[in-house]
């Protein structure tokens, strides 16, 4: 561990060495990779298992499908169903987030009372395009406010939650914030009065402890592009075993069917297990490829990685304020996932920003009425955040002599 890495750990009393696992990702080694709640840095292990995919495919032809292709989203699902503390059988795996509250939208019926759905307005798009999408099926939509584009009330959501609620599909951590919401108080309140819960937890799993048998969630979903470094095309669904006999998906294929050999014509005969939620065959190499990225995570530990997470996350909350910088994520940790806003006197200078840095060999991004977005993990030092905070206040300076030059006074 370096110097000022071992000193920070020792005063918050971490006890994590990131230098222990920056050799398994290869661009660490000439980037300082603050961008995990975008894109997860590639472990050198997911090269392997492709070269091993590629080798079974080349050797072993059409045999693969039976040699653990077929059965890749079921078998990755319970290696991710691990970090989730899901029971076996629990989690299957899809392309995207998109896909998988499709699937779930389908399954639900809208035509009575019993028909709305209740989430933010710092709900990911993707997901409020899916619901939306639902209206013409007879879904009321009810979307909860926030008064500061960083936060929701609980209070606010658990009011709109009640005995006509059918589903509520919410964001774990918001992506433009790092807002954490209260999943324990939203599952609660859902149950209460018998609506539905699904979780996304794209921007929490692998940085954020969750146990959905702990929690009483009914359905999670969410991807492996960010923390959990497992790249594109893994999506995952968790569903609550005793759930699954309700859930008769629209949007299905044969690889759902009780008997998808048999081809068999006519209706869905759905497959009684987790199975029941799956569509057409298997993106099978990004299925593979995910799970490098899963075992890392389990071997570091999410509860590790949390800890060392809030450990340097405030460390730069702390500079960034000390420089003279905006911070808009939530200020108590308690309230705050992995990521980190960094605010911008005029947010237009974002993408000019993220470029400067991307220069220097330094990866964040940003998100209009939000800011730069920073995101160290359990592989990165507190000097990387300290050479980002230094080059902000240098590109600050930079842009304020320009304005000046330019007319438009102080930055």
């Amino acid at each position: 561990m370096t110097r000022e890495s071992q000193t920070g750990a020792a005063q918050a009393g971490v006890a994590h060495d990131p230098d222990a696992w920056r050799d398994r990702f290869p661009i660490l080694a000439s980037t300082n990779y603050l961008v995990n709640h975008s894109l997860g840095a590639m472990p050198a292990a997911a090269r392997d298992k492709l070269n091993a995919y590629c080798d079974q495919w080349a050797t072993r032809g059409v045999r693969a499908w039976g040699e653990g292709w077929w059965s890749a989203p079921v078998d990755v699902g319970n290696v991710l169903g691990r970090l989730l503390n899901a029971p076996p059988d629990s989690v299957v795996m899809h392309q995207n987030v998109s896909v998988i509250q499709s699937i779930v939208a389908s399954a639900l019926d809208f035509s009575g009372p019993r028909n709305k759905v209740v989430y933010t307005d710092q709900n990911f798009p993707t997901n409020m395009y899916v619901w939306e999408g639902c209206r013409a099926r007879g879904a009321r939509i009810v979307t909860v406010p926030g008064d500061d584009g960083i936060t929701v009330p609980t209070e606010r959501v658990l009011e709109a939650i009640d005995e006509q609620t059918k589903v509520v599909p919410v964001s774990h951590v918001f992506f433009k914030s790092a807002y954490l919401q209260d999943a324990a108080a939203i599952c609660a309140r859902a149950k209460e009065v018998g609506a539905l819960v699904l979780l996304d937890t794209y921007q929490s799993l692998g940085t954020v402890p969750i146990d959905v048998q702990a929690l009483g969630v009914d359905m999670v979903c969410g991807g492996s592009v960010k923390w959990l470094c497992g790249g594109p095309g893994a999506g995952y669904l968790y569903v609550r075993p005793d759930l699954l006999p309700a859930l008769a998906p629209g949007i299905t294929g044969w690889a759902a069917h009780a008997e998808p050999f048999a081809f068999e014509t006519g209706p869905q005969r759905y497959a009684t297990g987790i199975e029941r939620l799956l569509h057409g065959s298997p993106a099978v190499p990004a299925l593979l490829a995910a799970t490098a990225g899963y075992e890392v995570v389990e071997e570091v530990g999410v509860e590790t990685i949390r800890a060392w997470s809030v450990h340097v996350t405030e460390y730069l909350r702390e500079e960034m304020l000390a420089r003279g910088f905006r911070v808009p994520s939530p200020a108590s940790v308690d309230d705050r996932g992995g990521m980190l806003i960094v605010g911008l006197a005029d947010d237009e200078d974002g993408p000019a920003f993220v470029a400067a840095l991307a220069d220097r060999s330094i990866l964040v991004d940003h998100r209009p009425g939000a800011g730069v977005r920073v995101s160290p993990h359990f592989y990165t030092r507190r000097e990387e955040l300290t050479e980002f905070a230094e080059a902000m206040t240098e590109l600050r300076e930079t842009r304020r002599w320009r304005d000046f030059a330019s007319g438009r006074g102080a930055y």
